[in-house]
């Protein structure tokens, strides 16, 4: 694997984090945070870097919670991604199943993140003391909305639905860095939307070539890339938490991306290598474990 990185932007970005945030850095191993789908393994969209795999591996609303309220450790699940596949119109159909979710956080003492995908202001109303955050998941180029997504929408009608969501829930944008087929596209852009409309907190998440999918041939970005456009997050947003999600490739890319982005200045890393612990270590990093999705 070709690594090379800008060092002096790195070192930039590290002195610009140690300038506005303590000596700490969080790892998450969500293991107490059950994945939930309210349309089961259904998706009308099949976007081209899922082709709805990744909700074979969730829970099913139906038979949730069901003998699933326990992790395999034996701890109680303390809360939940809500999520699903989407419609015609790139919206998860949670809407119906709110007075179900409802109970389901009241009676199990839940923490609810939602996976919304586009929302008009009716669904985003019900989401006052349902969510407890939203995971929005914010595209910044129109083609890679057209050619893997498959929607007929545009990025005014992401910002639209962000700016409708932030008015009903604490709301933090997930932006997927090489998400047209691995290449970098609207990423920078979305970045300055984001800081146009505001936000509390960032997730970056990484391109993934998935078997079974129409990308599975395709490569993740260039590790030096995905380093320059965190490095660059960290200069342009100094105060804002940053994470590094759990969707990223594994083996030796994880393993380089995650050292270099405990040096870009990333807050908290989800299934971190450990690489990247030894990297905050360091750096001089006090090492914090979550059992909880980043966002919560």
């Amino acid at each position: 694997m070709e690594i090379a990185v800008d060092i002096d932007l790195v070192r930039e970005a590290w002195r610009v984090r140690r300038q506005h945030f303590a000596p700490e850095i969080f790892f998450h191993h969500p293991v107490l945070t059950r994945s939930v789908s309210v349309t089961g393994t259904r998706c009308a969209l099949k976007c081209a870097h899922c082709g709805g795999r990744f909700l074979k591996n969730m829970t099913p609303l139906d038979i949730f919670p069901a003998g699933r309220v326990r992790a395999a450790t034996g701890q109680r699940i303390r809360s939940c991604l809500i999520s699903g596949g989407c419609d015609e119109r790139g919206r998860v159909p949670f809407a119906g199943q709110a007075g179900v979710l409802r109970d389901l956080k009241s009676r199990y003492n839940l923490r609810l993140n939602f996976h919304t995908g586009l929302v008009g202001e009716e669904e985003a109303r019900l989401l006052p003391g349902l969510a407890d955050a939203v995971s929005f998941d914010f595209v910044g180029d129109d083609g890679t909305i057209a050619r893997i997504l498959g929607l007929a929408a545009r990025v005014e009608d992401y910002a639209a639905s962000y700016t409708i969501l932030r008015k009903y829930a604490r709301v933090v944008p997930h932006l997927c860095i090489g998400l047209d087929a691995g290449a970098i596209n609207g990423e920078y852009r979305a970045l300055e939307l984001l800081g146009e409309l505001g936000m509390e907190a960032l997730v970056f998440l990484v391109f993934m070539p998935t078997p079974g999918t129409p990308l599975a041939g395709q490569s993740p970005p260039p590790v030096a890339d995905v380093v320059h456009l965190l490095a660059r997050a960290r200069l342009k947003f100094p105060g804002l938490p940053i994470h590094l999600g759990c969707m990223r490739p594994g083996g030796r890319y994880r393993r380089e991306l995650d050292r270099w982005a405990v040096r870009c200045g990333v807050n908290r890393l989800v299934m971190p290598a450990p690489e990247a612990v030894e990297a905050a270590r360091q750096v001089g990093l006090r090492a914090r474990y979550e059992k909880e999705c980043c966002v919560l």
